[in-house]
């Protein structure tokens, strides 16, 4: 039933089953340029789909169904009597030392629109509080380049990148220039790990060419940063090891990636300075109920609630400027209050159509009981 209410917009399911040959005339016929493999073939893994979902909101529906069908194959949450939803963590489990919970097993490795079954007990209030543009602010940080630390704490990096290059107006906002934003946004996130004019123009759905001068807009910006950058793959090739400040490390080889390299300390530091933010918070009697990549999920009685986050947010600055030798990463707080869930606007289509097509087995078969 699901399959059937979201193709209605895309015509590429045929039996059940997604067909490619449909897809690649529903992208000729919307005029849209997809990654291909070295074969020819259109590149269909998750994080391609991902990411073209996200530069072309079209597409997002199509990109939840096809991440619903494949959870749902092997879905093993586990919800105990209390409601709440336990699973292993594996601290340390990732090259870069960040958390790698089961996609299967754990609420926040399922499909985003499944995040609406997180809800409030009576009498509480929950809030997600994620790091801003964390990698980003490691990355200014790190490098000290200062023109990048002054992109990050304007409050829009991506936009007060996009005016330095002179693609917006000074004053330009998401609002009046969302094309660019998005533009400068994969270009200064892509970067991070090294990603090439190819790869950006495939995100973007660009020629090569306005991808390269994108490129080089931030060599220009942010030369101090690169001088960083290449440092960080020189050292590690030249002595085979990157170190975190409290001692991660990376050992590499001749066969190590130049994006591993280049992206290792962004992803190593954050998973620092989120433990030591947990421990803190831990440390000051705040419940956190779950750490989520760059973020937590914390939970407080409803009349408590913005003096807690308030609270969360302070001792999240100070994590980050104990890691970042005194540079500090800002934060955002979304706060669900009962009867709310945690649901942000992107993914309520996908959560309507399922609770409306529940409602509509539900009815079925209270007609059939009759």
């Amino acid at each position: 039933m699901l399959i059937e209410t979201v193709d209605r917009d895309y015509g590429v399911f045929e039996d059940g089953h997604f067909r490619v040959g449909k897809f690649s005339a529903y992208l000729a016929g919307q005029g849209i340029s997809w990654p291909s493999l070295a074969s020819g073939a259109l590149a269909l893994d998750k994080d391609t789909f991902k990411e073209m979902a996200r530069a072309r909101p079209q597409l997002r529906a199509l990109h939840q169904l096809r991440e619903t069908l494949v959870s749902f194959r092997e879905l093993k949450l586990a919800v105990g009597d209390d409601g709440r939803n336990r699973s292993p963590l594996f601290p340390f489990s990732s090259l870069t030392s960040r958390n790698q919970p089961s996609t299967t097993a754990w609420i926040f490795g399922l499909p985003s629109w499944m995040r609406g079954l997180i809800e409030p007990k009576p009498g509480m209030t929950l809030a997600y509080v994620d790091f801003s543009q964390q990698e980003l602010a490691i990355a200014a940080a790190r490098s000290g380049d200062e023109a990048m630390q002054a992109a990050y704490n304007s409050g829009d990096f991506y936009m007060h990148f996009a005016a330095q290059a002179g693609a917006v107006p000074p004053g330009a906002t998401k609002a009046s220039h969302p094309v660019e934003r998005e533009r400068f946004k994969q270009c200064a996130l892509g970067v991070l790990f090294g990603m090439t004019e190819h790869g950006l123009a495939g995100k973007l759905g660009i020629n090569l060419s306005e991808a390269a001068q994108l490129l080089r807009a931030h060599h220009a910006a942010y030369s101090a940063f690169w001088r960083w950058s290449d440092g960080v793959v020189d050292t590690a090739m030249n002595t085979g090891k990157l170190q975190t400040v409290f001692g991660w490390s990376l050992h590499a080889t001749g066969k190590t990636k130049n994006r591993t390299l280049r992206n290792f300390l962004m992803q190593a530091t954050g998973a620092e300075m989120l433990r030591i933010a947990c421990i803190m918070l831990e440390g000051a009697g705040i419940h956190v109920c779950a750490p989520v990549h760059d973020a937590v999920l914390i939970e407080a009685p409803v009349g408590e609630i913005d003096d807690t986050v308030a609270r969360v947010q302070a001792i999240m600055r100070d994590a980050s400027a104990i890691v970042l030798g005194g540079f500090e990463v800002g934060t955002e707080a979304k706060i669900i209050r009962p009867p709310g869930r945690f649901l942000e606007a992107k993914n309520a289509p996908m959560w309507n159509r399922v609770m409306m097509l529940l409602d509509r087995e539900d009815d079925m078969v209270e007609v059939g009981q009759g």
